[in-house]
């Protein structure tokens, strides 16, 4: 008995954490809703971490994305469920790092992250096919690079 409960409040914390709070279940595009979410609470909440509070959040959501997503997706017998969310709200965190909360900014980090995303030029389609949560979670961690870098190269030219 013992045994079941600590398995059903497992999967109920992988669950919870992979599809970022139920984000994963919006009924219409549930990646770009929780992106969309992930930018509301940057502009008003997270961008005021000091930049190695905010590394350091960073790090640990990524490695509690890894193990909720192995564990959800595994549970759903599915590579990469649509339900699972973690990944873009790791992945949009990322692009955010260290970024002034400006309108434009932020929009212009979500759309760019959004596009990458979903397009998934080389090498973010290769990085999706590692195993469990790794794949998961790192093909938004690559996507959310390239969308950085093509932010900062804006604020360099600006």
């Amino acid at each position: 008995m013992i045994y079941m409960e600590r398995g059903f409040k497992k999967n109920f914390m992988s669950k919870i954490v992979s599809t970022f709070l139920g984000l994963g279940y919006f009924p219409l595009a549930p990646g770009t809703f929780t992106s969309l979410v992930v930018l509301l609470l940057y502009k008003y909440f997270l961008f005021t971490l000091n930049r190695p509070v905010y590394l350091a959040f960073l790090l640990i959501f990524f490695l509690g994305g890894v193990i909720s997503s192995s564990r959800h997706s595994s549970r759903l017998n599915q590579s990469d469920p649509s339900c699972i969310v973690v990944d873009e709200a790791g992945g949009q965190l990322l692009v955010f790092f260290g970024l002034n909360p400006s309108w434009i900014l932020l929009a212009l980090g979500f759309f760019l992250f959004r596009f990458f995303d979903i397009i998934k030029p080389y090498p973010i389609r290769k990085v999706e096919t590692l195993p469990k949560g790794w794949g998961i979670m790192l093909d938004d961690i690559l996507a959310a690079v390239y969308a950085g870098i093509l932010v900062n190269v804006y604020l360099l030219l600006k």
